[in-house]
């Protein structure tokens, strides 16, 4: 009878333990997951801000959708201005104006134009959302910005409203994004 007593306590504690481990490990292993999978997804963002940084050099204005940023970068070029000498003594220094072709610099930055729309561990083919237009601020015509993509289309099964309760900033529906189609800013909303 004894020995039962003791097979059935030490059955219990280790269900206990089991339990106990299983309660920790969960939010440890989210976390991990959601830093991770955050940062990759940043990276791209960079990136295309990077290429929309460059496109509005080019063209004055920010690209609507992927397409016309991928064709634009490949096939057009960015102006550049050498300044030799005082710029503020008018006879005393030489401007030269040169171009060079922006893929090259694309490619110098490490950026891959044609996966550059595709938001990284979501299903094959999901596509990062891209706005672009003009807005009156402050009196003035601006282009303005908006490429992101919602937590919950790259979180895997950390996409789901019951992670929550383990960080009380993640909102699985929220954008991760860089831009705003109500101001002209270029800032990710992660660099807040």
């Amino acid at each position: 009878m004894r020995a039962i007593i003791n097979i059935l306590l030490i059955l219990l504690i280790g269900l206990l333990i089991y339990t106990l481990y299983s309660i920790i490990k969960e939010p440890i292993a989210f976390q991990e997951a959601k830093d991770e999978r955050r940062g990759i997804v940043v990276d791209k963002l960079k990136n295309i801000r990077s290429s929309q940084e460059m496109y509005r050099d080019i063209t004055g204005e920010f690209a609507p959708n992927f397409d016309t940023l991928v064709s634009v970068l490949k096939t057009d070029s960015i102006r550049f201005e050498r300044v030799e000498g005082d710029p503020d003594k008018d006879d005393e220094f030489i401007r030269t104006v040169y171009y060079k072709n922006a893929l090259d610099s694309i490619m110098a930055l490490g950026i891959d134009l044609d996966s550059l729309r595709y938001v990284p561990l979501a299903s094959k083919g999901t596509e990062f959302s891209i706005t672009a237009d003009t807005l009156t601020y402050q009196k003035t015509l601006v282009n303005v910005v908006e490429v992101g993509t919602r937590w919950n289309t790259f979180m895997g099964k950390y996409g789901s409203n019951k992670y929550t309760k383990y960080d009380n900033s993640y909102v699985p529906t929220a954008m991760l994004k860089f831009g705003d189609m109500n101001t002209p800013n270029i800032t990710g909303n992660w660099e807040r």
